[in-house]
């Protein structure tokens, strides 16, 4: 092993174990047990956060079907880039009701996994999401009147707005570890984290005090050096580094640095036995890296009561979205390959009988532009969304499906769609089907949900 893979395993299994609490949250560890009493533990419940990196053109993932809607979308998108209304090309949705906005709606051609969960009762469509500071109308936008979210329609910058739903705030901490803070104490034991990243660090799950554990789609990350008994002689050394930097006597940065290795090798040891101990689930996954991901997160989900954990939230990603051309040729691998790994997941949650208790939901930079550059689509703001789950109320697109007219009454500037559902919104109602109170989140969790939705900021998205 060279030295640059020696540094990557290090850290990935030390900041995963390591980092499981926070200086503060160790302290508070004593006052936890009178908190978890009233978390009710003995459900289980998981959140399962599909990041699309790039930013994920919906209007060529939800295509208008009727001929009025249709017609709009293809006048400000052009020719090149349309989905055709035939059945053949665009998959059709059959919601309970008629959307909000108007029009009937289908997906993309390659996205049958999808279709069926929708039709079939177990995945919602969250329509025209974003960012948003304050509810936004065209003219507020174009006038200055009202505050927006910092670098609009920049990669890195929307993507901290979508998971640490804070646009107004420096603080870097994400909703869902916010909402881990306040959960962390309904698991039994404080051996793992709330929050399980396969897809490496990312602000979402970073919270105050809970800090997420590092996976990859093999499992754990061990400190290969030391693993295997042909190290024996480099594992003596390590061992003996240890005892040295655990004793009192040493500098706090050498405890702190001993602790967290011991720590990482703990917790890759509980893993490893829980999963080891526990089958796969039998369901057959994509082999892209996506499924996979998701394919591990069934094997951890599987091993959930050998682990100790009844809340958790799991991070994976994909990405290639960020189509500025190309679109039609890279969403024909990107979308089936989404559509059916959501769909295994979800079969893989059923064959556990866990369904009513996992809830997979997609995110991404924003959406982008209906205008287009030729054969691709440039950044915009506001797009569609997906929550799929056993729980999931299915069957029906929540919130209100845009005016896709150029320089219409939702277009921002140059094809760019604001948002009607802030990510406010969406992330609230994710963290109180979690469990989160509303007092929480209101105050920790999501402190701008009250700017939305008046009295109830909440979607109907669970019963």
């Amino acid at each position: 092993m060279n030295r640059r893979e020696w540094l990557k395993s290090s850290l990935l299994a030390g900041a995963g174990a390591g980092s499981l609490l926070g200086p503060l949250g160790q302290l508070r560890l004593i006052s936890g047990a009178a908190q978890a009493a009233n978390k009710g533990a003995a459900d289980y419940r998981a959140l399962v956060c599909v990041f699309l990196y790039g930013g994920n053109d919906s209007f060529n993932t939800i295509v208008p079907r009727d001929a009025a809607t249709h017609a709009v979308y293809t006048a400000s998108r052009g020719g090149s880039l349309v989905i055709p209304r035939a059945d053949a090309q665009a998959l059709p949705l059959n919601p309970l009701a008629a959307p909000a906005g108007g029009g009937e709606y289908g997906l993309h051609p390659g996205m049958q996994g999808l279709q069926q969960l929708f039709n079939g009762g177990q995945c919602a469509v969250v329509a025209n999401v974003g960012p948003l500071t304050v509810p936004t109308t065209r003219s507020q936008f174009r006038n200055g009147s009202v505050p927006v979210p910092p670098q609009l329609f920049s990669h890195n910058d929307q993507i901290v707005m979508w998971e640490t739903s804070l646009p107004d705030s420096t603080e870097r901490t994400g909703w869902a570890g916010r909402a881990a803070d306040l959960l962390r104490f309904a698991n039994a034991e404080q051996r793992l984290s709330t929050c399980i990243s396969l897809s490496g660090a990312n602000g979402m799950q970073v919270g105050r005090d809970v800090q997420p554990y590092f996976m990859g789609v093999q499992g754990t990350e061990s400190i290969d050096f030391i693993e295997n008994s042909w190290n024996a002689h480099r594992l003596a050394s390590f061992e003996a580094l240890q005892q040295l930097a655990e004793r009192p006597t040493a500098h706090r940065f050498e405890r702190q640095y001993a602790s967290v290795m011991r720590r990482a090798r703990d917790t890759h040891a509980l893993l490893s036995a829980a999963l080891d101990a526990t089958p796969a689930p039998a369901t057959a996954f994509p082999a892209s890296r996506l499924g996979r991901q998701l394919a591990m997160v069934a094997r951890m989900i599987a091993a959930r009561e050998r682990i100790g954990v009844s809340r958790q939230v799991f991070f994976v990603s994909d990405g290639g979205y960020d189509t500025h051309d190309n679109q039609l040729e890279d969403h024909a691998a990107l979308l089936p390959n989404l559509s059916a790994s959501l769909r295994a997941f979800y079969d893989a949650t059923v064959e556990l009988g866990v369904a009513n208790s996992v809830t997979s939901f997609t995110a991404s930079d924003f959406g982008r532009t209906v205008s287009v550059n030729g054969d691709g689509t440039d950044h915009g703001w506001g797009g569609h969304h997906f929550v799929i789950g056993g729980g999931v109320q299915g069957r029906r697109f929540l919130g209100t499906m845009p005016n896709l007219q150029s320089d219409g009454p939702d277009d921002a500037a140059w094809g760019q769609i604001i948002p009607t559902t802030s990510v406010d919104q969406y992330a609230g109602t994710l963290a109180r089907w979690l469990g989160a109170s509303d007092t929480e989140i209101r105050s920790t969790v999501v402190p701008n949900i009250g700017r939305f939705g008046g009295s109830d900021p909440y979607l109907p998205l669970f019963a």
